[in-house]
């Protein structure tokens, strides 16, 4: 796929410098497959990342494995347009990623990950996100670089072929969180 290439030289270039995660969306926001619909820049605290399935506890919808960081969170939406999926520039994104040696947290996918529609509202405040649970892949990466320490979480959704949908968060963490 294109965006794989695209991502990958962007990656390599960063990395000789000191990657910075932000590389992934002023790529996706040059690649034409995919368009930007939501995009917010926060200062957070305790912003609470899951490491496991979303699960109901005593009525409430939990983690039973997260994480709390503080720093400043970009979170950006994307539509993948085209007749390209969304799983495709989540994949091309992880490829990317591993590239500049990102670790693993967390993977899911499918049903695995738990009720899409707790994702979409609660998890990530967008409730296009919702769609089929067969479809929604969800991410968490670690990346250390020279220029800081983040957290990558990527999600992925379809409600239907030609109604693809990409999240990322990307959290920089506040030096020594």
């Amino acid at each position: 796929m294109i965006l794989i290439a695209v991502l990958a030289v962007g990656g390599f270039a960063l990395a000789e410098e000191g990657y910075h995660p932000a590389a992934l969306l002023q790529q996706l926001e040059r690649y034409p497959h995919a368009v930007s619909i939501a995009r917010e820049v926060t200062t957070v605290r305790d912003h609470e990342i899951g490491l496991d399935a979303m699960q109901k506890s005593m009525g409430n919808w939990i983690f039973r494995n997260s994480e709390r960081l503080d720093g400043e969170l970009t979170r950006q939406t994307w539509q993948i347009i085209d007749g390209f999926s969304a799983r495709e520039v989540l994949q091309s994104l992880e490829s990317a990623l591993g590239l500049v040696g990102a670790e693993l947290l967390y993977s899911c996918d499918a049903r695995a990950c738990g009720p899409g529609a707790q994702w979409a509202s609660r998890v990530f405040n967008q409730r296009i996100l919702y769609g089929r649970a067969d479809e929604q892949r969800y991410r968490v990466y670690a990346v250390v670089s020279g220029a800081g320490t983040f957290r990558v979480v990527l999600y992925s959704g379809a409600r239907t072929s030609d109604r693809q949908y990409l999240h990322v968060d990307l959290l920089q963490l506040t030096e020594g969180a």
